[in-house]
């Protein structure tokens, strides 16, 4: 229902309630089992078993199972439990991983429950905000977090901070006295306020009009339920590839066991021979790698300030074309800050960052050194910390205001200038006032001897108003007529700060002999003594700027989606590197006239989108993934939630953030700052290109693999390896050097080069190419060995060629792990050992081989032999084959 439409009293009578007592204690309890509690339902966390089901919901993992069925039924029971082993330890590393991501989620979450302050029978009383019902009257104050949607019913001086809900970063005036007839926006409902806002100024009382899901919070809630999650680029990859190595798989194994029936073979013995196949063909350790490499990650992540919630998160951050950002709080510092002073006709920048008092007053470059020496700039600071009702404090996590985020920054401006809040609020106390009024847009204040012998009203408010009231203009420490010649001038620089996209205040004073008797807004603010002017913004993150410059280098595209004004979000925008031209900001109205097929074209050219509502927000990720673009959304508030949900990946604030924001996302800041994502997007490109390598290293086994037995069996040997053989192969001996391909650094030039297409394979042309020449080396090296081993020790103890076979295809695949490190330059120039991981692994990989040749009690489990000096230097002949067709492969496609 459309509350703001409605006068309070037609809001009062529809509710059944009373402005003067509110509800009934039994009236309350049957609203709340009626409407239920002020609560939001918290989705279903996901059961153990899912999470199971999940792990195994891969089709190379089926048909891993399938072929460990069929293995222990035909009495190949150690393969089959192997298998078996191997798809446990999968699926357990998945959701211990996912379980640590939950873990750290639940602990940025406040554990306390706001309470509410209503009227109940008459009384004021204090409860749980989830007790909330329709119809009680909350009363406001400063600092309150509102429980629950409310039409306003009165309003002294009210301002409410919305940020979260909005994006707006300056408080909203309310009041309670307006209704709308017509459509507006959430941010212009100024005799509303919304669910988990905060008050920061003022009071007031409102009519509970929406609880729980019925809040804006809660429709919002709801929406990102109805949304599905949708794979990430490498699950459709990994899934793509998976799917094509099954097809192929059970075609080779057709094939195969239909050509060996051909030949004569036993039935049962071409069986297992295709079984060996299937086997051979699936790298069973990639799902494994995957998952342990995507974990090291998570963890390196959690080192660079990010958590991510889901594994395959992790590598889509590397795919990231789009990062659409929430302005407020995410690239600005959510602190409003004086950045420019107007006095004695000069403009006077101002440094520094957030409410932090550190920084340095400059005319023309040039520093002011001593402050508050100037008359003029002294009085105008001073106006602007007397007449302020907020106070600056330092905690643990910084400096933080109490109050008006306004005031804030008139406080912090004086302190910057030595002008301490306490110290001249002791000296020169406030005798007397006139509380700001939205109506007025001024606050007065009264002082004794600030100028000797005399009592002074210090004013602050809109420029134009100030200046029309004023008389007088304070130049160079003296009082001298405002003619118009001056007003002009100050009404210009007034303009030229708006155009900066500066919320302007001006700043006046009076002095009388004694306390006027009549103090009134017509008696007292008039005449005025004008000062001057500050100019303050929210300012963008000094890291932001930086991180945004990385993002184009990377060729990664930065958008502000926000709820402020459009030349606010545009200023920002410029500064920080984000736009450069007023033609790349757009209003949210404006996107109502589009159709989906015209916002796809527009979202190609904007940059900047002010006054959005959050279903502006999710219509502007989906035309990006509609054009094709893999869509990162960032942001902190609830008005973000949606948009989180719906992009490719989310990320939510961890400090800053609310608790529907965290749980949307997949990936949370722990520190809110803009350039962990940048950090974050590095990490994902490097696993991706890890994955690419060891994807490659071992398929190129695996082909190998396949080949030699599918030859062996064209040219009427006996199958050359054995299933057991194959799957140490495939588990153990390559699965360690394939982390340690996981595990690789990174080029340093990778946040140099554009992301790739999001459509482009894992397995692109030139890996396939590369894959033809190792899969045909590794295979023509293998059966090169097996031969050699057959004429030297026969074909009746055939394990002694086997023996060979294995030990010759472990040792090449060890030696070219090396050369797959990099896919474009040779070994020398990475290095041979700069990859420690790399070295130990295959020195263990290794290591174990000689264990199952050398250990009476694993022979016959592995049908292998111990082999001599003699028989070492064919495999290490016939070995080094694949690594030197590798390197001399790379030198020919330059």
């Amino acid at each position: 229902m459309e509350w703001y439409k409605k006068s309070k009293e037609e809001v009062v009578s529809q509710l059944s309630t009373s402005t003067d007592k509110g509800l009934s204690n039994e009236e309350a309890q049957k609203r709340l089992e009626k409407y239920g509690p002020n609560a939001l339902k918290e989705e279903g966390k996901q059961s153990m078993l899912s999470k199971i089901i999940a792990q195994f919901n891969d089709f190379l993992i089926l048909i891993l199972i399938v072929a460990a069925v069929i293995s222990y039924f035909v009495g190949e029971k150690v393969d089959a439990v192997v298998i078996i082993a191997i798809v446990i330890v999968n699926a357990a590393l998945g959701i211990y991983q996912e379980g640590k991501a939950e873990k750290s989620l639940e602990a940025l979450k406040k554990m306390a429950a706001p309470s509410a302050k209503i009227l109940r029978n008459g009384n004021v009383e204090v409860i749980p905000s989830n007790n909330v019902v329709p119809g009680d009257i909350v009363i406001l104050e400063t600092g309150d977090v509102i429980p629950a949607d409310l039409r306003l019913i009165e309003s002294s001086n009210l301002k409410v901070e919305e940020a979260s809900l909005t994006g707006e970063s300056v408080p909203v005036e309310k009041d309670s006295n307006i209704t709308f007839d017509e459509d507006v926006s959430l941010g212009d409902r100024v005799n509303m306020a919304y669910s988990s806002t905060i008050v920061s100024y003022g009071r007031g009382k409102g009519v509970v009009v929406g609880t729980g899901h019925d809040t804006e919070i809660g429709k919002i809630a709801t929406m990102i339920q109805t949304y599905d999650n949708e794979p990430t680029p490498l699950q459709r990859k990994l899934n793509q590839l998976g799917k094509f190595l099954g097809i192929v798989v059970i075609v080779v194994c057709l094939v195969v066991f239909g050509l060996g029936l051909y030949q004569g073979r036993d039935v049962l013995s071409m069986f297992m021979t295709s079984i060996s196949l299937a086997v051979a063909a699936i790298p069973e350790g990639l799902a494994a790698i995957v998952t342990i490499v995507l974990a090291l990650g998570m963890n390196r992540m959690v080192e660079r300030n990010a958590i991510v919630k889901k594994l395959l998160s992790v590598e889509t951050l590397g795919t990231t074309t789009y990062i659409c950002s929430d302005k407020t709080g995410t690239l600005t510092q959510n602190e409003m800050t004086v950045v420019k002073v107007y006095t004695d006709d000069k403009i006077i920048d101002v440094s520094g960052i957030g409410y932090e008092p550190k920084g340095k007053f400059t005319i023309d470059g040039v520093e002011v050194e001593n402050v508050t020496g100037s008359v003029n700039i002294n009085t105008l600071l001073s106006i602007g910390t007397l007449c302020s009702d907020a106070k600056l404090t330092e905690t643990d996590e910084g400096y933080k205001i109490l109050g008006d985020p306004t005031e804030g920054a008139l406080v912090t401006l004086a302190e910057k200038a030595g002008i301490r809040q306490e110290e001249i609020n002791q000296k020169y106390p406030r005798i007397e006032e006139l509380p700001f009024d939205s109506d007025r847009k001024m606050m007065t204040t009264f002082h004794e001897n600030f100028i000797p012998g005399k009592v002074v009203s210090f004013t602050k408010g809109a420029p134009d108003i100030l200046i029309s009231k004023s008389s007088s203009i304070y130049l160079n420490g003296e009082i001298v007529p405002f003619t118009e010649d001056l007003k002009k001038k100050v009404l210009d620089v007034n303009s030229k700060f708006s155009r900066e996209a500066l919320r302007v205040l001006a700043m006046a004073f009076r002095q009388y002999d004694s306390l006027p008797n009549e103090i009134t807004t017509e008696t007292i603010e008039n005449n005025l003594i004008f000062v001057g002017l500050v100019g303050m913004i929210d300012p963008p993150r000094e890291e932001a700027k930086e991180a945004i410059k990385k993002c184009k280098n990377a060729g990664i595209k930065t958008v502000m989606i926000t709820g402020d004004y459009k030349e606010t979000a545009f200023a920002i925008a410029k500064q920080l590197g984000m736009a450069d031209h007023e033609s790349q900001a757009m209003m949210g109205q404006e996107l109502d006239n589009l159709t989906d097929e015209e916002l796809r074209e527009v979202v190609k050219e904007k940059r900047v989108y002010a006054r959005v509502s959050p279903e502006h927000k999710v219509r502007i990720v989906d035309a990006l993934k509609k054009n094709g673009e893999i869509a990162a959304m960032t942001g902190d508030g609830v008005n973000d939630a949606l948009a989180l949900k719906k992009a490719d990946i989310g990320i939510s604030m961890g400090i800053t953030g609310t608790d529907v924001a965290k749980n949307t996302a997949e990936v949370i800041l722990t520190d809110d700052n803009f350039a962990s994502i940048v950090a974050a997007v590095e990490e994902g490109r490097i696993i991706y290109s890890n994955i690419k390598k060891f994807v490659f290293f071992l398929l190129s086994c695996n082909i190998g693999e396949v080949l030699v037995i599918f030859l062996s069996i064209l040219l009427g040997f006996e199958v050359p390896l054995l299933p057991i053989q194959l799957l140490w192969l495939n588990l153990v001996t390559d699965s360690f050097p394939a982390l340690a391909l996981g595990m690789e650094k990174g080029d340093p030039e990778i946040m140099d080069i554009p992301p790739r297409d999001p459509d482009e394979p894992i397995l692109d042309k030139d890996m396939i190419k590369a894959l033809v020449v190792q899969s045909i080396a590794i295979s023509a090296a293998t059966l090169g060995a097996y031969i050699w081993g057959m004429r030297t020790y026969g074909t009746v103890n055939l394990y002694y060629a086997r023996t060979i076979t294995f030990a010759t295809l472990i040792t090449a695949e060890l030696l070219r792990a090396y050369s797959s490190r990099s896919l474009n330059h040779s070994i020398l120039k990475i290095g041979v050992f700069s990859n420690k991981t790399m070295v130990r692994s295959t020195l263990l990989a290794f290591t174990l081989l000689l264990v199952v040749i050398y250990v009476p009690a694993l022979q016959p489990i592995f049908d292998t032999f111990a082999m001599g000096l003699g028989d070492w230097s064919m495999v290490l002949l016939f070995s080094i084959i694949p690594l030197v067709f590798g390197e001399l492969y790379k030198v020919a496609k330059k």
